[in-house]
């Protein structure tokens, strides 16, 4: 959000103060300063707090990268005499365009890679190597455009429309409301201070304006590709033969779908259309975008209703959860007392009984009794007491030789990884070992000692305990959390039972193509022709000013997530996917009733030596990737 709030800034700074040269010099510097900083906060042996130093990290980034963003190709377009060298424009935009998206093609597969599959500092992860990379990049990219100073066209700053803009709608706002005087158009009370050219300019720039108000509810629902579409990647099977496919690569489909779109669009489907009559001017090809990006949201919400049963039982308000481990090796019959009425279970072999539903306010207290098998070895084992159990909370009790003891389960499901717990009723401490089958490699040691949940990657593994194997060759699933009970008898022989208590990813994370394409298909129709929209139908004198505007419109619509996401209003991720897709329909139709009120201007011709602002854009909208 902040990315796309500081734009204007950076426009400021180079139009009134700096000139683009040094503004693009200058914040890239805080923009690499941000990386570094993020990357440094990542690596453990610095000891930078890890929350207060990212978020100075990322707003340094923000600041960077937002503040260049009008800048970068307006300077390129400044290299270029016109119209004498307007084709020769038109092919550095297409390399711009093309090395923008190639850009975010590489990192959004690769970065991801460093993330996960590069170990570090002791951790299954290296985030410092996935940021800095990144950041090093910057740097050198720094140094190449700072070498090739001597051949630029360096631009002094012309002045800052925005502020004139904005001073000339404050004046005449003031004299509207001040005067008596009747005049056309309320602008026109400006005319004396700022001339009569201005203010026909900004009564042009306002028209265009007015149809930028319904814009953000798009970008709204087209970030969250990076966001809650990522976080759906996440709970779902990530496997594609022998090769893991990350949830953060997903988004690698974009770019990749975008340089396929361009061209298909224009060959095929906007012929197609307009012979259909279904576009006929610019704005209707942004109605259907944003109609297809809430298809998008539809889809997503059917996907996470498939996935819901794959997320277990989330604790909610209300509500307790129970679960009861059997620390042994032979059955136990569980009794407990619930409003009066007893209910009974029997326990298996190391094995866990559920109760997740249960009424509480607060807290609620169970009495219970736990009585062993007759005639086995935990014949004599005879238990009574109280569970006290708390709202809100995944409240766990194992059955061990010394007692009932109770702790706090985390039934979350895990991201990138296995979540495993060991409960070991043993007569010592030994030590648990879990040993990738396939390369004999240890993922884990602990002693029995150890209850804590752990973290391991997905795959076969042998677990042994004290030199003896429990457990061979025994698949642990992405997503799952697993408790292992671990019991010896009286010959000293360890046995194990592990218990999935949340399930494995099942859904296919192929299953969120359909929802990429679509959305993708709603990007090219919707952004890359709003962009060349405002920029013809702006006058000459405020491209720039537009520009600064078109990326507010992507601020605001990131705002309207952190307002919808934070609120807490819904319970449930897929409602949240399909209140957004309403959203966007509800939005399409007072956009439509807008679009077909307007009156197009025809653009106009002009023999100054325009600036990349007063040049028609290339069909993309650039400020969409955040790495310029």
């Amino acid at each position: 959000m902040f990315a796309y709030f500081f734009p204007v800034l950076g426009a400021m700074i180079a139009d009134g103060w700096l000139g683009r040269f040094k503004t693009i010099l200058y914040l890239s510097l805080v923009y690499a300063s941000g990386s570094v900083l993020i990357s440094l906060t990542a690596m453990p042996p610095v000891g930078l707090p890890q929350l207060e130093f990212t978020i100075i990290a990322l707003l340094l980034i923000a600041f960077g990268t937002g503040g260049i963003k009008p800048c970068v190709s307006a300077f390129g377009g400044d290299q270029f005499r016109l119209p004498e060298q307007e084709r020769y424009l038109g092919y550095f935009f297409s390399l711009f365009y093309f090395a923008i998206n190639a850009g975010s093609l590489i990192s959004t597969f690769l970065t991801p890679i460093l993330r996960a599959d590069v170990h570090c500092f002791g951790d299954n992860d290296c985030y410092s190597l996935a940021f800095g990379v990144p950041g090093i990049l910057m740097v050198v990219s720094i140094l190449f455009f700072v070498a090739g100073k001597r051949l630029y066209i360096i631009k002094n700053p012309a002045g800052n429309v925005l502020v004139k803009v904005s001073s000339c709608i404050g004046h005449a706002v003031v004299k509207s409301v001040k005067s008596k005087e009747k005049r056309g158009h309320w602008l026109d009370h400006a005319e004396e201070k700022y001339g009569a050219s201005l203010v026909e300019d900004v009564k042009s720039l306002l028209r265009v304006l007015v149809l930028f108000i319904p814009l953000p509810v798009f970008w709204a629902l087209f970030d969250q590709q990076g966001s809650r579409w990522t976080f759906q990647a996440d709970r779902m099977h990530q496997d594609i033969g022998g090769w893991q496919l990350k949830a953060d690569q997903m988004q690698v489909l974009n770019p990749l779908l975008i340089l396929i779109f361009i061209p298909l669009f224009e060959v095929a489907i906007y012929p197609f259309l307009t012979w259909c009559r279904l576009v006929r001017k610019p704005l209707h090809k942004m109605i259907w975008g944003g109609i297809l990006a809430a298809c998008a949201f539809i889809i997503s919400g059917v996907v996470e209703l498939n996935l819901l049963p794959t997320y277990g039982t989330p604790v909610s308000a209300g509500l307790a959860q129970l679960r009861v481990y059997n620390g042994y090796n032979c059955n136990l019959t569980l009794n407990y007392l619930e409003n009066n009425v007893t209910n009974e279970a029997s326990i298996g072999p190391l094995g866990a009984y559920e109760r997740l539903d249960l009424v509480a306010q607060y807290s609620i207290d169970l009495p219970y009794s736990l009585q062993g098998q007759a005639n086995s070895e935990c014949a004599n084992i005879s238990y009574s007491g109280i569970f006290h159990l708390k709202e809100k909370t995944a409240n766990s009790f194992q059955v061990t030789n010394e007692g009932v003891y109770n702790f706090t389960d985390n039934n979350d499901k895990a991201i990138d990884s296995v979540g495993i717990r060991f409960l070991v009723n043993t007569r010592g401490i030994a030590q648990i070992s879990v040993i990738e089958s396939s390369r004999n490699r240890t993922k884990l040691i602990l002693n029995t000692s150890d209850r804590e949940q752990k973290f391991i990657e997905k795959g076969r593994c042998d677990v042994i305990v004290d030199g003896e194997k429990v457990l061979t060759n025994y698949l642990f699933q992405t997503g799952a959390v697993y408790t292992i009970n671990v019991y010896d008898d009286e010959n000293g022989i360890y046995v194990a039972n592990p218990v999935m208590i949340t399930p494995a990813n099942s859904v296919h994370i192929l299953w969120l193509v359909p929802q990429y394409v679509v959305m993708t298909m709603g990007e090219v129709m919707f952004s890359v022709t709003g962009l060349e929209f405002s920029f013809t139908q702006a006058p000459t004198s405020m491209k720039s000013v537009l520009q600064s505007v078109w990326l507010l419109t992507v601020a605001f619509g990131n705002l309207i997530v952190v307002l919808i996401v934070e609120g807490n209003f819904l319970d449930a991720q897929w409602k949240e996917f399909f209140l957004f897709a309403g959203l966007m329909l509800i939005d399409m139709l007072i956009f439509t009733s807008m679009a077909f009120r307007y009156k197009y201007a025809r653009p106009r011709s002009s023999t100054e030596d325009l600036a990349v602002e007063e040049i028609r854009m290339p069909e993309k909208t650039l400020p969409i990737k955040d790495i310029d």
